[in-house]
C-alpha cells in the first residue's frame, strides 16, 4: 500500500506521447514563448529580421500569424475533438505540424533565400490545421462547427496575401491583407469567446445563470465577416465602419448579459471578460476610423491585438490548460503574476502612443513586461504540458488527484 501511495504522489516524467497528445500542449508553449521573443527583438534589436519581411512588417506578421493565430490553432485542434468525439492531430502528425511552424519562424526571420520556403510552410501550417479540424467535423456531420475550418483557411489565405505582397513591396495590398487578417482573427476570437466565457462562468460561480446570446452571436459573426470582406475589397468604408460599430455594440451587450460583477472574485473569469471588452474596443476604434474619425492605424491595431487578443489569450491558455491537464481550476501566484505583467504591458503600450518625455521608456518597459508575462506562463506550465494529465487513471483504478495550485 505504501508503494502505491508513493507512486500516486510521484510526478510522471516528460514524454513524447503526453507532449503531443492534443494541439494545445505544444502550440500554447511555442506561441507564448515566441511572442516574448518577437516583441523583444522588435523593440531592442529590430535589425535582426531580414528582408523582405523586415522591421515593422516582420513584427506585425509574427504577432498576428506567428502568435495570436497560432494560439487559436492550438485551441481549435483541442476543442474540435471535444465537439465531435473524434481526434484532430496527435503524436507524430502534430509534431510535424509544430516542426513546420518552427521552420517557418526561422525562415521568415532569416529572409533572403529562406523566405519563400518559409512562407510556403507558414501557409501550409494553417491549411493542415484546417484539414485536421474539417475531417472530424464532416465525418460527424457537426454542422454547428463547419465554419471552424473555413476560418482557419481564411487565416492561411490572409497570411499568404500578406507574404506575397511583402515579397513585392506592394504596401497597399500588404496592409489590406494585414487588416483583413486582424478582423478575421476577431471573428475567431468572438466565436470562441461567446461560447466559452458564459460556459466557464456558470461552472465556476454557484447559482450563476447566463444567456449565451446565440442569436445576437450569429449576427455579430455576420457583421464581422462582412467587415472582413469589405476590407479585402478595399471599398465601401462606411459600410465596414457601421458593421464594426454594430459588432462592438453587440459584444458589449454580451458582457452586460454575462453579469461581470458576479465574477470579480475569479481571476480566471474576469481576465476573459476584460479581453472581450478589449476586443470590442478595438473593433469600435477601427469602425470609427472607417467612418472618418482621426484614429491612427497603430492605435486601433494595438487596442485590438494587445487589449483584446492578448488579454483573452492569457486567460484562455491558463484556463484551458488547467482544465485539460486535470488540475485544480485555481491560479497560483505565478499565473497571477503573468496576468499582472501582461495587463501592465498593455497599459504602458497604450501610454507609448502619448507624446510625453517617457514615451520611449514606456514602450521599452512594455516590451520587457510583455516578454516576462509570456515566459512566466511557459516556465510555469511547460512542466505540466509535457507530462500526462494529473488525474489520469493508474493501474488498479488508482487516480492521480490534483492538489491545490501552489506557487
Amino acid at each position: 500500500m505504501s508503494v502505491d501511495l508513493l507512486r500516486v504522489q510521484e510526478p510522471d516524467p516528460p514524454s513524447f506521447a503526453a507532449s503531443f497528445e492534443l494541439g494545445f500542449r505544444p502550440l500554447y508553449a511555442l506561441g507564448m514563448a515566441w511572442a516574448g521573443v518577437v516583441v523583444m527583438v522588435w523593440v531592442f534589436a529590430p535589425g535582426v529580421a531580414q528582408a523582405p519581411l523586415a522591421g515593422v512588417l516582420w513584427h506585425a506578421h509574427e504577432m498576428l500569424w506567428g502568435f495570436v493565430a497560432t494560439i487559436a490553432v492550438g485551441f481549435l485542434l483541442t476543442a474540435v475533438p471535444n465537439w465531435t468525439g473524434r481526434p484532430t492531430l496527435r503524436g507524430w502528425p502534430l509534431a510535424a505540424l509544430c516542426l513546420a511552424w518552427l521552420l517557418a519562424r526561422a525562415g521568415l526571420l532569416a529572409g533572403g533565400a529562406w523566405f519563400k520556403p518559409a512562407a510556403v510552410l507558414d501557409v501550409v501550417f494553417f491549411a493542415a490545421a484546417a484539414m485536421a479540424c474539417a475531417l472530424p467535423i464532416l465525418k460527424t456531420r457537426n454542422r454547428r462547427n463547419l465554419g471552424v475550418p473555413l476560418l482557419l483557411l481564411g487565416l492561411g489565405a490572409t497570411d499568404a496575401a500578406f507574404l506575397w505582397a511583402a515579397q513585392g513591396a506592394a504596401f497597399p495590398e500588404l496592409w489590406r491583407a494585414m487588416h483583413a487578417g486582424l478582423l478575421l482573427m476577431a471573428v475567431v476570437a468572438a466565436l470562441i469567446g461567446r461560447r466559452v466565457i458564459p460556459f466557464f462562468a456558470t461552472r465556476a460561480v454557484p447559482g450563476l445563470q447566463l444567456n449565451a446570446a446565440a442569436g445576437s452571436g450569429v449576427v455579430n459573426l455576420a457583421l464581422l465577416a462582412l467587415a472582413v470582406g469589405l476590407q479585402m475589397l478595399g471599398r465601401w468604408p462606411v459600410a465596414e465602419g457601421l458593421a464594426l460599430l454594430g459588432s462592438a455594440g453587440i459584444m458589449l451587450s454580451h458582457l452586460l448579459r454575462w453579469k461581470p460583477r458576479r465574477v470579480l472574485h475569479q481571476p480566471l473569469l474576469w481576465i476573459l471578460y476584460l479581453g472581450y471588452a478589449g476586443l470590442a474596443s478595438g473593433l469600435a476604434a477601427r469602425g470609427a476610423q472607417a467612418l472618418g474619425a482621426s484614429v491612427p492605424d497603430s492605435l486601433w491595431v494595438h487596442l485590438l491585438a494587445v487589449c483584446g487578443f492578448a488579454v483573452l489569450i492569457i486567460g484562455m491558455v491558463t484556463r484551458t490548460s488547467l482544465g485539460h491537464l486535470g488540475r485544480a481550476l485555481r491560479l497560483d501566484r505565478w499565473s497571477l503574476l503573468s496576468y499582472g505583467l501582461l495587463l501592465a504591458a498593455a497599459v504602458l503600450r497604450l501610454l507609448a502612443f502619448v507624446p510625453w518625455p517617457a514615451q520611449v521608456a514606456a514602450l521599452q518597459a512594455s516590451a520587457v513586461l510583455w516578454a516576462l508575462a509570456c515566459w512566466v506562463f511557459v516556465l510555469r506550465y511547460l512542466p505540466w504540458l509535457v507530462r500526462p494529465r494529473a488525474d489520469r487513471p493508474l493501474a488498479g483504478g488508482i487516480r492521480h488527484k490534483p492538489g491545490p495550485a501552489r506557487g
